[in-house]
């Protein structure tokens, strides 16, 4: 059910935290058993600008997510072909091509850093302090909107109980926040044509670059 994850690069510029992510994976290789084992508690890095137009937020990185570097890189993940079908991108990217989406004013974080098979793993305070540290990126770089994909992790995340999917009343300084479902394959209440729409209404309120 995580929701999520720059161009590889050599490991010296890598965080620390991701030093240890298996070597050789690139956008044609999938992650071994043994790779997602060692991709547990890994966190990836964000896919970042000041003044994006949208600022989408997973809950925190899955395992072939953190063993691939790239952001809601499972098979089955909706995310990318939701962006393409609501008119966001207009082909499909591949997830190692997350990098494109700063040209479109588009970006990737989670609220939660650290990777886990499952999002219900992480604990109500982790949620909560990944909500503050994500209110603290917002302020910094100042996005248009934050769309977090997830109205159960925005609620614990947020102190937001009855939040829906959607626009919300609240802001970040001056950045407006959408809730979009969390387009995981494990969340069957939402289909593909459903998912499609939620995101291009968020779309048309965003706009062009």
């Amino acid at each position: 059910m995580s929701a999520s994850q720059d161009t590889p690069a050599d490991s010296q510029d890598r965080p620390a935290s991701t030093q240890n992510r298996p070597a050789g994976l690139d956008r044609s290789t999938r992650p071994t058993k043994a790779d997602l084992a060692a991709a547990s508690n890994l966190t990836i890095p964000d896919v970042l600008a000041a003044d994006l137009r949208v600022l989408f937020s997973g809950i925190n990185p899955g395992l072939y997510s953190a063993a691939t570097g790239h952001h809601f890189a499972r098979p089955g993940n909706r995310f990318w072909p939701a962006l393409h079908a609501s008119g966001f991108t207009d082909r499909q990217l591949h997830p190692a091509e997350q990098q494109l989406l700063l040209d479109l004013g588009l970006g990737i974080t989670n609220v939660a850093a650290r990777a886990t098979a499952r999002a219900d793993e992480l604990t109500p305070a982790e949620l909560a302090q990944g909500g503050q540290i994500l209110a603290a990126k917002v302020r910094d770089l100042h996005p248009r909107w934050l769309a977090v994909l997830g109205v159960t992790a925005y609620r614990s995340a947020f102190g937001r109980p009855k939040a829906a999917v959607g626009p919300q009343p609240d802001q970040i300084a001056a950045t407006s926040i959408w809730v979009l479902p969390n387009p995981s394959g494990l969340n069957a209440h939402w289909t593909a044509p459903a998912l499609t729409e939620a995101f291009a209404e968020l779309k048309a309120a965003a706009g062009d670059c």
